[in-house]
């Protein structure tokens, strides 16, 4: 019987990454979770397959959070599955990496789509299952960049500030209803995307960060362990996990 026995929800973009991290730590501390994904469909079964060894329930959601038509039958679909949804972990996004002056109109929507408006897409289509229970964790995934900025992302670096806003506002409006909103800001975790880095590039952004190293997906998982087990009284936060980069 783990902390969040009896719980179940999304973790959206959880087929890899800080997504599957948290996903799987959710289920390790008793939760049914469904593995939100867009395209990779055998990454995502395979963290299906990780949660249900865990003793608990798990499924695949495909959509495109970026598109609110998809939004709501994906929701649905969870609740369908487990009769409930407890928590919601907005963490799908992507990158599109340019100067400001070589960015275009695609790049900056493609990333806006995926990072922003997909927050307040999955959020309105959770919301109803949220109120009418009572009860509610949502937390949406950001980043340091959206922080402190950050060159060459200045499409990501704008979005994820938006989830901050986003995530006090919400906060605010949904605070007498049971629902918690709260934002974490990792910094650089060493992911698939700090992977495609060049050494000289992965050995300079190391020597930026105090503490001396990458942070770790399962670090990321455990702010939002704490956040949907123990945050009862933490709304509208912003939770930085990133080494000492941005205090």
């Amino acid at each position: 019987m783990g902390v969040l026995s009896g719980k179940a929800g999304l973790v959206t973009g959880a087929s890899r990454g800080i997504g599957r991290a948290i996903a799987v730590e959710l289920a390790r501390n008793g939760a049914h979770v469904a593995v939100g994904y867009s395209v990779t469909a055998d990454a995502a079964e395979a963290v299906v397959a990780e949660i249900r060894e865990l003793g608990v329930q798990g499924f695949g959601v495909k959509g495109n959070v970026g598109r609110p038509e998809e939004c709501q039958p994906a929701v649905d679909s969870v609740v369908e599955r487990f009769g409930q949804l407890d928590f919601l972990v907005n963490n799908a996004g992507i990158t599109r990496d340019r100067t400001l002056a070589k960015m275009t109109v695609e790049d900056w929507n493609a990333v806006i789509d995926v990072n922003l408006h997909s927050i307040f897409n999955i959020t309105s289509a959770a919301l109803k299952h949220m109120v009418q229970r009572g009860y509610g964790r949502i937390i949406n995934i950001s980043s340091v960049v959206g922080q402190m900025g950050n060159f060459g992302q200045t499409n990501y670096s704008t979005a994820k500030a938006g989830m901050i806003g986003f995530t006090k506002s919400a906060a605010l409006e949904l605070a007498r209803k049971g629902i918690t909103v709260n934002c974490i800001a990792p910094g650089f975790v060493a992911t698939d995307m700090v992977d495609a880095m060049s050494a000289e590039a992965q050995e300079r952004m190391v020597g930026s960060i105090p503490m001396g190293r990458f942070g770790k997906p399962e670090e990321i998982a455990q702010a939002a362990l704490f956040l949907i087990a123990y945050g009862d009284y933490v709304t509208g936060q912003v939770i930085g996990v990133n080494g000492g980069l941005y205090m």
